[in-house]
């Protein structure tokens, strides 16, 4: 059995939340949510998540934003941070790797490929 991971789901939509959390839990994985950017904040002074899944557009501080901020983090060091999102115009996935992103899963999301494309990442850092 794989060892418990959890990840950080920031996105201020509630429907894409809902089926994101579905997915991955139903792949054993821990989601923890953040609908902004202050609940993330408070989501990793509880706890180092193994991985962040970032939306890039939110209502209080954009996703490119949030995650040079979170790179600012020392606790977050080797955690990776990747971008969640519907932005698919040309410059847009350079835009995510130069906030600090580590990749990039476009939206909409294939529900089949999404657990896949997590433990890729996962992989990269030695989480499994």
């Amino acid at each position: 059995m794989m060892e418990e991971i959890t990840i950080l789901y920031v996105e201020d939509n509630p429907e894409n939340r809902m089926l994101v959390r579905r997915i991955l839990m139903a792949e054993d994985f821990n989601v923890v949510e953040a609908d902004s950017a202050s609940k993330a904040f408070e989501a990793i002074d509880a706890m180092r998540p193994d991985l962040i899944l970032m939306d890039i557009n939110m209502p209080d501080v954009d996703g490119y934003t949030l995650t040079a901020r979170l790179r600012e983090n020392p606790r977050l060091n080797g955690v990776p941070i990747i971008a969640l999102t519907a932005n698919v115009m040309k410059g847009d996935r350079e835009r995510t790797l130069e906030a600090g992103c580590d990749g990039y899963i476009q939206k909409p999301i294939d529900v089949d490929a999404l657990p896949q494309q997590i433990l890729r990442y996962l992989k990269e850092v030695g989480r499994v």
